[in-house]
């Protein structure tokens, strides 16, 4: 059966190969301000690429926000910041009607709240109360916000960059799985090696932001995004997809043992759609199975559930995933070995 995507869809050769030189760009200039975090950097551009929500979490001081602002400079996006604090109400995020006096009538005018942006950076996103998470349940899925039963686009693109602190227990409310399950990624910012810490110490003074130029526009990022789209995926590598999500539900591998629940189907579209940036990047106009391993990991470990069991033994989702990539073959059936046991099959 002929597998070739319908040349309609299909991304040339030399079209892929020069978004993966506009976006290898983009890398390099937020690479030039965020030492040493090359690999957490690439799969912030895939996440961006794939139009995917992205939660980043580490200790602070690692440039987990510089990281954000870092991309909103690069590619000149509208930004708003949003300190989350156990005060902060959900008109506080999506907006409120204003009482205002228009042609000598008093009537309620609605104020867009921070939301209404490109990139929002939702900082220390746990600290809020759920009722406050719970206000970007529908701008994170729907692309829009409700209030007082009038619905309001949101600008495209829009995503939600948040980050949290993983150590800090007070005053912290952890995120509902709900809203865990909207983030495309979840990414690990963690320490750099001795030798970038030197050159931090060299080339950064305290209270003085990094230069960096911008890189794309808007409307390029769209336009890359629709591309990275229309990335062939192959019937093979989209039945990996489908068998790596199924087995992390209990009963379904091995390693599912200690899985309480496993991924939802968003997040066999998340993995995908992050397949196909990802491809994209790597100047390919198809998605090859290392494409969905590379991006496994920061799909799938947030939405892994462990049992309770599982977690005193000190497993945590990340070593699950790396461990079900181990399992989960590539191929459904191994491949014969020789001609003749082909022919049998």
């Amino acid at each position: 059966m002929d597998t070739s995507p319908p040349p309609a869809l299909a991304v040339d050769v030399a079209i892929a190969q020069n978004a993966a030189e506009k976006l290898s760009q983009l890398r390099t200039a937020v690479a030039n301000v965020i030492f040493g975090q090359d690999e957490l950097i690439e799969l912030a551009v895939t996440g961006l690429l794939a139009g995917g929500h992205i939660l980043l979490e580490g200790l602070p001081g690692l440039g987990k926000t510089e990281l954000v602002k870092s991309f909103a400079k690069a590619l000149r996006l509208d930004t708003k910041r949003v300190q989350f604090t156990p005060d902060l109400l959900p008109g506080d995020i999506t907006g409120n009607p204003i009482l205002q006096e228009q042609g000598g009538e008093r009537r309620f005018v609605f104020q867009p709240g921070p939301v209404f942006t490109n990139l929002l950076l939702a900082d220390e996103i746990n600290r809020a109360s759920p009722k406050t998470q719970s206000a970007l349940l529908e701008a994170m899925q729907e692309r829009r916000v409700t209030v007082v039963g009038t619905t309001h686009v949101l600008p495209d693109p829009f995503f939600v960059l948040a980050t949290q602190n993983p150590i800090e227990l007070e005053g912290t409310y952890p995120l509902p799985e709900a809203q865990v399950d909207r983030f495309l990624f979840k990414l690990e910012v963690t320490r750099v090696a001795p030798e970038v810490l030197q050159r931090i110490v060299m080339q950064r003074r305290l209270g003085e932001e990094p230069m960096l130029a911008s890189i794309m526009s808007r409307e390029e990022l769209l336009e890359l995004s629709a591309l990275a789209r229309r990335v062939f995926m192959p019937p093979v590598v989209a039945e990996y997809i489908a068998r790596l999500v199924n087995a992390s539900h209990p009963g379904q591998s091995q390693v599912a043992q200690s899985i309480k629940y496993g991924a939802s189907p968003r997040a066999a579209i998340g993995l995908a759609a992050a397949s196909r940036a990802r491809a994209l990047i790597q100047g390919r106009g198809y998605v090859g199975t290392e494409d969905v391993q590379a991006v496994a990991k920061p799909v799938l470990q947030h939405r892994i559930i462990l049992h309770y069991q599982a977690r005193l033994e000190g497993l945590t989702p990340s070593e699950v995933t790396v461990r079900l990539l181990a399992e989960v073959p590539v191929e459904a059936k191994p491949l014969p070995r020789t001609l003749a046991a082909a022919k049998v099959s």
